[in-house]
C-alpha cells in the first residue's frame, strides 16, 4: 500500500486555502475552462470565488479557490479562447472587451395558441454591446 498522494488528484479542501479546482466526474482537472473570478465578500488574502465548466463532461462548479490554483488553469495552453469574466470585466483575447453601445432587444412569447385576438407579450431588455479587439462582439444585458 502506498502512501504517495496522486500528483494530479486533490487533498482534501481547506477552508483557509479553498478548495482545488477538480471535477468529480472526470477525476482530474485537466478539461476544466474558468468562467468567471470574483473577489469574496469580505476579501481574503489569496482568495477568490471561482467558477468552471469540464468540457469532457459537461459538469459546472463554483466555489473559492486560491488564486494560485486558478492562474494553473488559465495558463495552460489548452485554455479555451472563450470569454472569461473577470469581477466586472469581460476578457476575450486575453484583452479586456471594451464598451461599443447599448440597446434594447424585444422578448416575446405567444401567450396561447389558440387565437384570442390578444397579441404576443412583450418584454425589453436593455443590453450593452461590448467588442474585443480582435473584432469579437457579444451583446449583455445591462
Amino acid at each position: 500500500m502506498s502512501t504517495v498522494s496522486h500528483p494530479r488528484k486533490p487533498g482534501p479542501s481547506n477552508g483557509s486555502q479553498g478548495q482545488q479546482l477538480w471535477c468529480a466526474q472526470c477525476h482530474t482537472n485537466e478539461y476544466l475552462i474558468i468562467e468567471s473570478i470574483e473577489t469574496l465578500r469580505p476579501p481574503r488574502t489569496g482568495l477568490v470565488e471561482v467558477s468552471y465548466t469540464c468540457v469532457e463532461c459537461d459538469f459546472f462548479y463554483a466555489h473559492t479557490a486560491s488564486m494560485a490554483d486558478v492562474a494553473e488553469v488559465l495558463n495552460r495552453p489548452t485554455q479555451g479562447s472563450g470569454v472569461l469574466q473577470f469581477g466586472g470585466h469581460y476578457l476575450h483575447c486575453g484583452e479586456p472587451m471594451t464598451l461599443v453601445g447599448s440597446g434594447q432587444r424585444s422578448v416575446h412569447a405567444t401567450l396561447s395558441t389558440e387565437l384570442t385576438g390578444e397579441g404576443a407579450l412583450e418584454v425589453y431588455l436593455r443590453t450593452r454591446v461590448l467588442r474585443c479587439g480582435c473584432g469579437f462582439q457579444m451583446e449583455i444585458p445591462a
